[in-house]
């Protein structure tokens, strides 16, 4: 792979977020009011729609944490290209606010570490859901690098293995307290308001506890369309791992917050577990 094909080109700005630094600086000035308080956190959910929807949700989240040296990011791949569960391991991701590299050294840790991770950019090529959380984090920190993990899986016992290795990785390597997990997804999608909260308060209840296989049995139980579940179970079995002491819900909220509309709506929340 030559160095030019290493940098990941933002696939959705000027779509999902502004196409400029200044707007992207603008429209998240607009989602928060600058006296949130900053923790330590181990991990955070956030969403991963257009920021009109979604943008006020994953700002207020990320506003409330100190964001680690490393982030590694979890998603689901909506593509459906690349290796089931793909992990980019070199190069850099590249957005409105400038150059994201990736932690060759930990990314490739993290994949000698796993019987399942594939080194693969190919998943990362178009996919939008890590993408679109990055100009956040950008916003709040100006330095910091990435491991980007794509997973197109319902294996619950393989998600949670991987979780655990990606914890013990993090763990042997001494990185706890410089590495920040952040898991993207959505929640129900185009339901009725009333029925996509009653679901989603099921979803975010499992999150809280921390419980991946309550947030299986939930999805699958409740027909809960939420995309990223299959990251989401592997980030909490990452934080179990690491002694994740609890977790509370920042913000939740539905489409119908931005459009008005609530015959079809997407929910949208944000979670902090330290």
């Amino acid at each position: 792979m030559t160095e030019i094909s290493k940098i990941r080109r933002a696939q959705v700005a000027g779509q999902f977020y502004p196409a400029k630094a200044s707007d992207i600086q603008e429209q998240i000035g607009g989602f928060i009011d600058g006296q949130e308080v900053k923790i330590d956190a181990l991990a955070c959910l956030l969403p991963h729609a257009g920021y009109q929807y979604s943008g006020r949700v994953a700002s207020q989240t990320v506003a409330r944490i100190n964001i680690k040296d490393k982030v590694v990011l979890l998603g689901p791949n909506h593509t459906g290209n690349g290796a089931v569960y793909s992990l980019m391991a070199e190069g850099a991701w590249q957005t409105p606010l400038g150059r994201v590299n990736i932690d060759t050294l930990l990314a490739k840790s993290i994949l000698a570490g796993s019987k399942y991770l594939e080194n693969d950019s190919l998943a990362h090529a178009r996919e939008h859901s890590l993408e679109v959380e990055l100009p956040i984090l950008q916003y709040f920190k100006d330095a910091f690098e990435i491991v980007p993990i794509a997973f197109m899986s319902d294996d619950l016992t393989v998600l949670k293995k991987i979780g655990e290795e990606i914890a013990g990785v993090i763990q042997d390597a001494g990185l706890k307290e410089r590495t920040l997990l952040v898991a993207s997804s959505d929640l129900t999608h185009y339901e009725p308001q009333s029925a996509a909260v009653e679901k989603d308060k099921k979803a975010i209840a499992a999150i809280l506890e921390l419980n991946p296989d309550k947030l299986m049995r939930e999805v699958k139980n409740s027909n809960i369309s939420m995309c990223g579940y299959a990251p989401v179970i592997a980030m909490l079995a990452a934080v179990n791992s690491l002694g994740a002491k609890g977790a509370r819900l920042v913000k939740y909220q539905t489409s119908a917050d931005s459009t008005g509309d609530e015959s079809a709506v997407v929910g949208y929340a944000g979670i902090i577990i330290n």
